[in-house]
């Protein structure tokens, strides 16, 4: 493999060096270094975020129409975590000079640039479809799962008190609920359960004036702040798969030096 720059002795022949061009091969191993330096960075970026959005909306997955929304979290948790090991191969690849291990390298790359491309493109897609599907769900499981499943009543009472709403779209609807026919909420006389109140106490919910409930239905605020969380997923992952591709071409671009110069 040529090393350095030199000619043949007796004649004019310049011998192909490391260092010829503009993409030698010392030029691409040091912006390699620098690219995954950022791809690290990205990964962390890329990852925290896909946590942030499992841990804010964990205790609402089991009320939301589809599991499309955890995916997309999982998946840019997935994408962060092949960043952060990519560049660690990118590094060790780039410095050993070692084909196969940046043959690797490229193709984890890859599957981060079709995670990422793929978060963005179903993210920007559920945006539109996420409205419609939470108004005619929300307000069938409100009315026929709470008190009947624990997991959803737990849900829904730190819905009413985070969000400050009370029941899926207006409080009357609580009256419609399989709730407001068990017996003992009857004997109790509760209008509306306890976590609608603005101060949330035992049988609270026997009066439903507004000085003491809350009177916006609980679809409006959560859906406005899925959107907004679907939004960042969809302007992560769209916006960060450019990154990748750059780092294939590099990538590609000294696997196919080396393999020339091993060649020779």
């Amino acid at each position: 493999m040529a090393k350095g720059s030199e000619r043949l002795p007796g004649t004019s022949t310049r011998i192909r060096t490391r260092d010829d061009g503009c993409c030698s091969v010392n030029f691409l191993k040091y912006v390699l270094h620098i690219y995954n330096v950022v791809l690290f960075l990205s990964g962390l970026v890329v990852g925290g975020i896909g946590v942030w959005t499992v841990i804010a909306k964990h205790s609402y997955i089991s009320l939301m129409a589809t599991s499309t929304y955890p995916i997309l979290a999982y998946a840019l948790i997935v994408a962060g975590a092949l960043a952060v090991i990519g560049s660690w191969l990118g590094c060790g690849g780039v410095s050993s000079e070692n084909r196969c291990v940046l043959l690797v390298y490229i193709f984890v790359v890859m599957a981060v640039l079709g995670l990422e491309a793929g978060v963005g493109v179903l993210a920007r897609l559920h945006e539109e479809q996420v409205g419609p599907e939470m108004r005619e769900t929300l307000n069938r499981t409100f009315l026929e799962y709470y008190s009947m499943s624990s997991r959803e009543t737990a849900a829904i009472d730190q819905m009413q008190i985070e969000f400050k709403c009370c029941g899926a779209r207006r409080f009357e609807d609580w009256l419609a609920s399989e709730w407001y026919k068990d017996e003992q909420v009857q004997r109790d006389g509760s209008l509306v359960p306890d976590s609608c109140c603005k101060t949330p106490t035992l049988l609270c919910g026997r009066r439903d004036h507004p000085s003491n409930i809350q009177y916006t239905g609980c679809i409006y605020k959560f859906l406005e702040t899925t959107k907004e969380h679907l939004i960042i997923l969809g302007a992560v992952g769209l916006g960060l798969s450019v990154l990748e591709v750059f780092g294939i071409i590099l990538g590609s671009c000294l696997y196919i030096k080396l393999r020339h110069d091993f060649d020779d």
